[in-house]
């Protein structure tokens, strides 16, 4: 399943890049996102954040491949200053997302998007299990916006 979307940010695209390899902002973004545990590393242009969140919004047939909670691994490699690749896997689950992130000049802000595909290898709910993460990475890439809004205005 094709997966797009964009968030914005009043701040130069310099300014956001910064911020998204700042594990200290990670590690609040990932909090806001109401998860139980969470690892950020920084390594080089690397990002890892290993997390866990619990499942109480996935409906029930669902909640029974995805169990009480999931653990994913969201890796997001930095070409450059605008572009990275980004992962985001589930350990022992046949699904995760895969795509570009990229942050574009948009007048005196930055468009932070995301070009991807999410794929669940699940006979017969496969499509719904797409459906659902990637409605996820949404969910959880707008959470981040509104903590990197007010991190951006020296929320820290």
């Amino acid at each position: 399943m094709k997966i797009t979307h964009s968030v914005r940010y009043a701040a130069p695209p310099a300014a956001v890049h910064a911020m998204l390899t700042d594990p200290a902002f990670r590690e609040k973004a990932s909090w806001a996102q109401s998860v139980t545990q969470v690892s950020v590393k920084a390594e080089g242009d690397e990002i890892r954040i290993d997390m866990h969140q619990p499942n109480t919004d996935i409906p029930g047939a669902l909640r029974k491949f995805a169990g009480e909670t999931t653990h994913a691994i969201q890796a997001e490699t930095w070409s450059d200053a605008t572009t990275a690749d980004f992962s985001v896997t589930t350990p022992g689950k046949p699904a995760g997302i895969t795509g570009t992130r990229r942050l574009v000049a948009d007048g005196d802000g930055t468009l932070d998007t995301f070009e991807g595909e999410a794929k669940a290898k699940v006979p017969l709910i496969g499509g719904k299990i797409e459906s659902l993460i990637a409605a996820k990475l949404k969910a959880g890439w707008d959470i981040e916006n509104q903590v990197g809004t007010a991190w951006l205005e020296g929320e820290r």
